[in-house]
This record gives C-alpha cells, structure tokens and sequence, in this order.
C-alpha cells in the first residue's frame, strides 16, 4: 500500500518543480515534505526526483505521480460516503494546440477534476503517454499505447490559406512544386510535420518548407491574415472566435487543400489500476 501523502507531496513537487512551491500548496513546512519524499524513496529504493533546480520527476516518479492521479479519478467514482474525497483529481492529458484551440475547452467541462495540459503535436503526444507522463492524450495515431484503449474523437479539417496579397505575390502561378518551395510558409514547431506532409501528396515531390516558426494557434492564424506567408488552419470553428477571425480574412492557396485528420484519445483504463 502506498503512502498517499508522500504521493501528494511528490506529483505537487513535479508540478510545481520545487519543494518549497510543494510545501506552501500543502500547508506543509518545506522539512516536512522532504521527509516525506526521503521516507518514499527509501521504501521504494529509487530515486524519484531530479533536485534540480527545477526540480523533476524521475521515470519512477512520474509514474508514481500518474498512479496518485488515477487513484483519485477511482475515488471521484465512489459515493461520497462511502470514501471521504481528498480534493479534486488531477486529469494530466496530452493535448496538441490546434485542438485546445478549437474544440477541446469545452469538452474539459464534461469531469469535475482539476486540468494539467501537456501540448505537444499531434503525432508526438503519445509518447507522453508511453512514458507514464500522462494519463490521456489526443493523437493522430489510432494504435493504442498498451495497456490503454483508444478511442476515435472524430476529424479536424484544415486548410491550406494565406492572404489574399501573399496569394497573388507568391501562387499567381499556382499552387506547384516550385511555388510552394518558394514562398515562405507559417509553420508550428519544429515538429509540426503536417504542411510538409500535404506538400509532398499534392505535388509529388518531397518538398523542404521554409518560413516562420510561431508555436502559438491565435498567432498563428494571425501571421497568415497578416500575409507573413501560408500555412494550415483548422476550418472554422465555432468556440475559437479570434482565430476563426484571422482564418477567415485569408483564402485557400488551391481548391483540393481541405484535409481530414482523425484524432484519438488514448485514455488509461481502470482495470489496469492494482
């Protein structure tokens, strides 16, 4: 049986990444939270944080800090007065951007737990669930992580768009292998793969894009309506009202750029909670 306070005392240190940021959370001396954490590792024999500063989780610990998430999810089940609650769970989930952006807030209303988002693309964020990280994510891939379940969430469409000046600067040609080599694109992150995936299927060609890096979903949309270059945007959608804006003062760069891209969550399963 694990010592749950030396648990919570734990997943609040990773999160907060420092021991006396732990202690103020839980009205605890600093003292006392050390204890608890020495008292952990020595029962477990293993280290379970990095001391940083800032302080991290180790591989053991993380896991131990996504056992105490779980745990509390379990008990949020129970009746009341069966088990006292112990404060609210925490749900750490991975999210990609575009999707926190658009539909993904108001789903959050759905459980009464406390949020900790992790956002990272779409086709990376499983490794967070792999690694014990999280204890859901919203990926690309359908294949479930083991021993967890997926589950398809439905399609994000998205389109190919610049403003109406870069088009005529950079496409009066078209949309081809050349000028999309040519013009500066807006693209995420580093690991955003999804421009330069679409590029290749619709010209043939492996292309090397080019253009801006901005890892931020509303000024992202913005940087296109601004004319800074081309890039994918979620179509319209409802709940993102200012990105929605930015999308929808640029136009499509060609007609066939419209692309479905099914999203799965990857949540853990009760059943594998000993």
């Amino acid at each position: 049986m694990h010592d749950y306070p030396a648990l919570e005392a734990l997943a609040e240190i990773i999160r907060l990444g420092s021991f006396d940021a732990a202690a103020a959370r839980l009205g605890i001396t600093p003292s006392a939270v050390s204890q608890r954490i020495k008292g952990l590792e020595d029962r477990l024999g293993a280290v379970l944080i990095h001391r940083g500063p800032p302080a991290s989780g180790t591989e053991t610990g993380l896991r131990l800090m996504q056992h105490l998430d779980q745990v509390r999810l379990l008990e949020q089940g129970l009746d009341k007065h069966i088990r006292p609650q112990s404060g609210p769970a925490v749900l750490r989930i991975a999210v990609n951007a575009d999707s926190l952006a658009t539909w993904f807030l108001p789903a959050m209303t759905a459980l009464p737990v406390l949020y900790d988002l992790v956002v990272d693309d779409q086709d990376h964020a499983r490794d967070w669930l792999r690694s014990g990280q999280v204890s859901a994510a919203i990926t690309s891939n359908p294949q479930p992580v083991a021993g967890c379940d997926a589950s398809a969430l439905g399609h994000m469409r998205y389109l190919a768009l610049a403003s109406p000046a870069f088009i005529a600067s950079h496409f009066a040609t078209g949309c081809t292998a050349e000028t999309l080599s040519a013009a500066p694109a807006v693209i995420f992150n580093s690991k955003d793969a999804l421009q330069a995936h679409w590029a290749e299927r619709a010209t043939g060609q492996r292309l090397r894009l080019r253009g801006h890096l901005i890892p931020a979903s509303e000024p992202f949309a913005r940087a296109l309506a601004l004319g800074l270059g081309w890039g994918w945007c979620p179509k319209p959608w409802p709940a993102a009202r200012s990105q929605t804006a930015s999308c929808a003062r640029s136009s499509q760069i060609c007609r066939s750029t419209c692309r479905s891209i099914g999203k799965s969550a990857a949540p853990w399963p009760p059943r594998s909670v000993r």
